[in-house]
């Protein structure tokens, strides 16, 4: 008899709640910086953003492939008294958006909220199973 080397609800499960703790973590780093116009470089700060990725090509799970910088351009906004406004009183904000993160960060939870009601009824049928055998 083989191995069975494929990934079973749990695993899947599991994988998911990991991806989309990161993805979280990621999302909740831009919100957080979202006003940050100096990251220690002179540069305001970059979104990132969390690419994730099947773990084969068939039923697997998921992982956090990388954590990339999102390059779009930086918006500029007039606060002639800001700190770091240039001669004409223009400031180079970070190329975050906040509505849109709010929107990721809610889509994050959600998916890790299905992941753990998997794992909940993973749960409950295991017991009802052992319950059966008694």
């Amino acid at each position: 008899m083989g191995i069975d080397t494929s990934f079973g609800p749990i695993d899947i499960a599991i994988s998911g709640l990991r991806a989309q703790s990161k993805n979280m973590e990621v999302i909740s780093s831009n919100v957080a910086n979202a006003q940050s116009t100096d990251d220690g470089s002179g540069q305001p700060y970059r979104r990132l953003e969390a690419i994730l990725k099947a773990e084969s090509d068939g039923l697997g799970g998921v992982n956090l492939e990388e954590i990339t910088s999102d390059m779009s351009a930086f918006p500029k906004i007039f606060k002639p008294g800001h700190p770091d406004a240039d001669s004409q009183g223009y400031v180079t904000m970070p190329n975050v958006n906040v509505p849109s993160e709010m929107m990721n960060l809610n889509i994050a939870a959600r998916t890790y909220q299905a992941n753990t009601a998997v794992l909940k009824r993973y749960q409950e049928m295991v017991e009802t199973t052992l319950e059966l055998l008694k």
